[in-house]
């Protein structure tokens, strides 16, 4: 076969307009095109908008179409299939997994294909009672500690946009795509160069994800949290939950621990134990929304609102002469910015669209870099420093999980707004116009000022006088890291921190990603007897 790429199409084009131009690009008739399989879908903006695709195509006289073929067209041979690792003995204490995000469950799904029976431990509640009190906190602003945007089964990554790009190649990547849309997401991730799922169609695919590891023997208890460890000899001997029925201890040898970014207490624990640890860099700073239709006309221009296209997105970056880096981070087209707190009296803001993104607004994070330089070289220094920003959102907003918000016309004159212009704001159960000057630090408020005209330039209408500026985003990641060497294991034998929150990974596919390797290197050890 052969790979044929840099397809391009307009917008809307008919079904049949693939095989023609691929045809014409192999110099061949038609006829002579005998298969086609989409391997990649973009959208390129840089002159009004287009289609480009990379295909796998079978043609007659394979030799003779490379011998006169331009740029584009190279031998193709599909990639071998990503295997998860071959059964071992179910051992007498079972494997757990603390955590129920991507990184937890895609390691439990691991042992468990490998007959290994494990244990899944998840904090706060399976998904359909996770939506309805994420629902109540948005409506009422009653804050659920166990059960909200951060706790719950799928993770943080539940109530998102669903992103599944990455910047690195990874061969269980595509094996994740495929156990994802065996579970009912979107075919079309497994071909879209910027793959998303939206928040509807996670939902559904976590209950089957749930029942396939149910199926396998998985044993998972919800509302069951990870309280303490239990050591001897530098070696992990038990476990500590607090569940519904009270704490209770676990006899357990091997734990993959998958806290998410926000398990503050479990970062506590663990430092209190004395498990390797340390401060990490990360990032903070607002959500910026703008209207949806005019980032489309920024970028689509003549093509704006054709249904062959895509809802716009960007991703926009600059580095400041003082050093520091702001970035967008985590975009969602066409839909809203959400509350997303886990601990009482603090503001946290994110962002989340469903898979048809065809809301009013366009919003993504806008953040600073900060490192343990600005907050502290102790593991929890970064942790206190997200409290504090987020305390002092929670006050400026003036309570009830309210979050201050304002134009940035305004923001640019540090003078505090007084109500919308042509943006509306999408966070629930409201905002509370003022100056977010009184909220952040001088330094993430001046390399915001600094940095919206600058990327400005790169898209129209991105530092419009009207775009709403939300604080505060505070938890794009971990703010700690947990140890590991290259077996992913601890300086405590029988412990594997794994994925976002233990600070080694960014995102739904890099953490299941993590979460599998994860899973591999404990079997490894096991059927090498260590």
């Amino acid at each position: 076969m052969l790979k044929l790429e840099h397809i391009k199409l307009p917008p809307g084009h008919r079904p049949e307009a693939l095989r023609t131009e691929a045809a014409r690009l192999l110099r061949i008739p038609p006829e002579d095109l005998l298969s086609l399989e989409i391997l990649r879908r973009s959208v390129d903006a840089r002159e009004g908008a287009s289609l480009v695709y990379a295909a796998a195509v079978s043609v007659r006289d394979e030799a003779a179409v490379l011998r006169r073929s331009r740029r584009g067209v190279l031998p193709w041979e599909p990639p071998a299939p990503y295997r998860l690792p071959g059964p071992l003995p179910p051992p007498e204490i079972p494997p757990v997994v603390a955590g129920a995000g991507p990184a937890g469950l895609f390691a439990a799904l691991t042992l468990a294909q490998a007959g290994q029976r494990p244990i899944l431990l998840e904090r706060g509640r399976p998904v359909e009672a996770r939506k309805a009190d994420v629902e109540r906190f948005w409506s009422t602003g009653v804050l659920d500690l166990t059960s909200n945007v951060q706790f719950g089964e799928g993770g943080a990554g539940a109530f998102s946009d669903g992103k599944l790009n990455t910047g690195t190649k990874d061969p269980r990547h595509r094996f994740i795509l495929e156990c994802l849309t065996a579970c009912g997401a979107p075919p079309d991730i497994l071909i879209d160069a910027k793959p998303h799922v939206g928040t509807d169609y996670l939902h559904a695919v976590l209950q089957a994800l749930r029942r396939q590891l149910m199926d396998l023997g998985t044993d998972i208890r919800f509302e069951t949290r990870l309280t303490d460890l239990a050591l001897q000899n530098g070696a992990l001997a038990g476990i500590t939950v607090e569940g519904p029925g009270g704490p209770a201890a676990l006899p357990c040898r091997r734990l993959i621990l998958c806290p998410g970014h926000s398990a503050r207490d479990t970062f506590a624990m663990l430092h209190a134990k004395g498990v390797p640890m340390e401060a990490k860099p990360f990032a903070v700073g607002v959500r910026i929304e703008q209207r949806q239709a005019d980032c489309d006309a920024a970028q689509y221009r003549q093509y704006a609102g054709h249904p062959g296209l895509p809802a716009s997105t960007y991703k926009l970056s600059c580095h400041l002469p003082s050093g520091r880096g702001v970035f967008s981070f985590c975009v969602c087209p066409g839909g809203e910015v959400v509350a997303a707190a886990s601990e009482a009296g603090r503001v946290v803001t994110n962002g989340m669209s469903e898979f048809a993104r065809d809301r009013e607004n366009i919003n993504g994070a806008l953040l600073v870099n900060v490192t343990p330089e600005d907050f502290g070289g102790s593991p929890l220094s970064g942790v206190a420093f997200q409290r504090r920003l987020e305390e002092a959102a929670y006050t400026l907003g003036g309570g009830g999980y309210r979050a201050p918000a304002q134009r940035v016309e305004d923001f640019l004159a540090r003078r505090p707004s007084t109500g919308p212009g042509r943006v509306f704001p999408s966070y629930r159960p409201g905002v509370r116009w003022t100056n977010l000057w009184d909220c952040l630090p001088p330094f993430v408020a001046e390399s915001l000022a600094e940095a919206l005209p600058l990327l400005g330039r790169k898209l129209r209408g991105y530092d419009g006088p009207d775009a709403v500026l939300t604080a505060v985003e505070s938890r794009s990641s971990s703010p700690v890291r947990i140890l590991r060497d290259g077996a992913c294991q601890s300086a405590v034998r029988g412990l594997y921190p794994c994925g976002e929150g233990a600070g080694y990974a960014g995102g739904i596919l890099s953490a299941a990603a993590d979460g599998i390797r994860c899973a591999e290197a404990l079997l490894s050890r096991d059927s090498e007897g260590l």
